[in-house]
């Protein structure tokens, strides 16, 4: 038997690769799916299913591309409907993995069609549940994603605590929990950094399960969740009806421009530049107008957070040999219009002598010394809750997820300074704000982290633990 989790930091998911006598399953599968191809052509193996836990809204899964080129049966759980061939499962189904069994448990509550898959090994010995999105570790699955007609977020929280109750916590302590996600992810609210755990652990751990009844477990789960990225819904129905091959993808993405090509298709497509470089390389020269979402970050969940339109064009610039990797991570959430890239990177771009434009970005130290000498308007663009549990006392929280919300307060004449946790974010919001004719934008390196060390006033710390909803 062979299990492997395939945890993809930038998205905070995981897929699972499992293996026993020449015959393989693949567990909510990533949209590129030559990593799982890999694996069986190695292992002399086939895979013979691919188990989907739910139609996932945070990224496009690679489920029907890996059924075309594997000849693979997609296996969901009662109640979904696809537009693709598909096994819908019944309600404690069995498939045989090689000596594996693996069998079907309806666990709905954070969509309707949610399934837990318990791998029981050649003994009949319950060893793992895939859960999904159904329990995390730390925590479950958000309840507000899958409201229909009459049923509201409280329903599906109600669904989700019978599920876990009558489903999940009659496993045996020792059964491993393998989840869909870990801490960073918005489909929960307060994720471990730690990818699996044993399910009496989580017993004993996680507040979800220790919840006392019903309605402590509603309240409790419902409380604090903010609403979900834009991309969400529109990633849950591209995982419904299946999308473009990723080759079709590259062959339009990997177009190589001239500056000037560069420059022409911009002004004629109306398409966003979108700079993947380092945040601090960025602020030190970059093309007007681009924005910076750095390829060392979470890029793919905040480009879903702030770029409204999947169809919208995207010309990238990119570190040299990045372009591949950035076309790729923009696909996983459903853009798949990037129309070129600049060859030669910034560098060349320079080189022609073309207008380029900078952000000012200055340490924590020179932070403090320009609040004690006058008044600043200081924007903490962090979540709602990491803003509630510590911040200066003089900062306004202006999330970076609601800046489209909040941007019609500026004043473009102002002077602002802008801050996140470690400076990722920060930029994200000044090169939004650059690019909307904010001239004086200041980012403060470092972020937080980095302000904590100064003797600028802060708020006493709350737990993050309590205060941070995602």
């Amino acid at each position: 038997m062979k299990i492997e989790q395939i945890y993809t930091g930038c998205l905070a998911e995981a897929a699972y690769y499992i293996e026993s006598n020449g015959e393989a399953a693949i567990i909510d599968p990533l949209r590129e799916v030559g990593t799982y191809l890999k694996k069986v052509e190695k292992a002399d193996a086939t895979i013979k299913y691919i188990f989907e836990t739910h139609f996932h809204a945070d990224f496009v899964s690679g489920h029907v591309d890996l059924a075309e080129k594997s000849g693979a049966t997609i296996i969901y759980g009662p109640t979904a409907k696809t537009e693709f061939k598909s096994h819908i499962a019944k309600d404690g189904e069995q498939f045989k993995i090689g000596a594996l069994t693996i069998t079907a448990l309806h666990t709905p509550g954070h969509t309707l069609e949610s399934t837990t898959y318990l791998l029981t090994d050649e003994n009949g010995k319950d060893h793992c549940i895939f859960s999904g999105d159904t329990l995390f570790i730390g925590d479950v699955g958000r309840p507000d994603l899958a409201q229909k007609g009459n049923l509201t977020m409280e329903d599906l929280a109600g669904m989700l605590y019978d599920s876990l109750n009558e489903k999940i916590k009659p496993l045996a302590d020792e059964v491993i929990v393998y989840p869909a996600h870990g801490a960073g992810s918005a489909c929960g609210k307060s994720m471990s950094k730690e990818t699996f755990d044993s399910l009496g652990h989580q017993k004993q751990v996680n507040y979800a399960l220790r919840a006392e009844n019903k309605e402590q477990f509603i309240k409790e789960v419902t409380d604090g969740i903010m609403p979900p990225p834009q991309y969400f819904a529109k990633n849950a129905a591209i995982n419904k009806g299946g999308i473009e091959s990723i080759e079709d993808v590259y062959e339009k993405g990997m177009n190589a421009l001239t500056p000037q090509a560069f420059e022409d298709t911009a002004n004629q497509t109306g398409a966003i530049m979108l700079d993947t470089r380092d945040p601090q390389l960025f602020a030190k020269g970059f093309i007007p107008n681009s924005i910076n979402i750095g390829l060392n970050g979470q890029f793919a969940p905040w480009v879903g957070a702030l770029i409204t339109d999947l169809q919208q064009p995207i010309l990238l610039i990119t570190d040299e040999g990045k372009e591949q990797e950035s076309i790729t991570r923009l696909t996983r959430v459903g853009y798949d219009s990037t129309i070129g890239y600049l060859d030669g990177g910034f560098e060349r771009w320079t080189d022609t002598g073309k207008e380029i434009d900078t952000i000012e970005s200055i340490s924590a130290e020179a932070f403090e010394e320009a609040s004690n000498t006058g008044e600043v308007i200081a924007l903490d663009v962090r979540k709602p809750g990491e803003y509630e549990s510590e911040h200066l006392d003089f900062t306004l929280s202006r999330p970076l997820d609601f800046i489209n919300d909040w941007m019609g307060e500026i004043d473009q004449k102002a002077t602002y300074y802008v801050h996140c946790a470690g400076g990722y974010r920060s930029m994200i919001a000044a090169s939004i704000l650059k690019s909307r004719g904010v001239e004086n934008v200041i980012d403060i390196a470092g972020g937080y982290g980095a302000i904590k060390n100064t003797s600028l006033n802060r708020t006493d710390f709350a737990c993050p633990s309590k205060a941070i909803k995602v």
